[in-house]
């Protein structure tokens, strides 16, 4: 059946791109209101960790529909530090080597960087089962009855 698929069709990069809209509205709700509080850096800072917290855990339960673990959480600030490198790369790549404007670059870039966003994350928080692994077992078995969609880890 098509869209349910290991590999989740469109239905997964869809619901990563709007974890990634949650998350950007998470970190200025989070961040405005800090910003009066502490220094804009702190604020920054403190909004960034709440919201990527936010961001593991939508990905975990609803992008990917996996359980979180501790390793999954320690290893997931990768995919911010992937996304900043293509965004900060795609963003000099386009106003200093293509012409385009300042003010739009940013967008592109994000743009660009969002399938790679997607395919870092996905290795993280859902690494390909191994065979004969209770995961493997698990990944066979989706959509029979009584298989559950989630995946096994040391839970949070």
């Amino acid at each position: 059946m098509a869209g349910r698929s290991a590999g989740g069709g469109w239905a997964q990069p869809v619901r990563f791109a709007a974890v990634g809209g949650i998350n950007t509205a998470t970190f200025y709700a989070c961040y405005l209101p800090l910003h009066r509080l502490l220094p804009y850096f702190a604020a920054y800072s403190l909004a960034f960790a709440l919201s990527m917290t936010g961001s593991f855990l939508l990905n975990t339960y609803f992008t990917y529909r996996t359980r979180p673990s501790w390793k999954k959480f320690l290893l997931f600030p990768l995919t911010q530090v992937t996304n900043y490198g293509m965004q900060s790369a795609g963003l000099v790549a386009l106003v200093g080597w293509c012409g385009m404007n300042s003010a739009l670059a940013p967008l592109a870039a994000a743009a660009f960087a969002l399938p790679v966003g997607y395919l870092v994350s996905r290795r993280i928080l859902r690494p390909p089962a191994r065979p004969g692994t209770a995961a493997g077992a698990v990944r066979g078995t989706a959509g029979q009855a009584g298989a559950s969609p989630v995946r096994s880890g040391d839970p949070l």
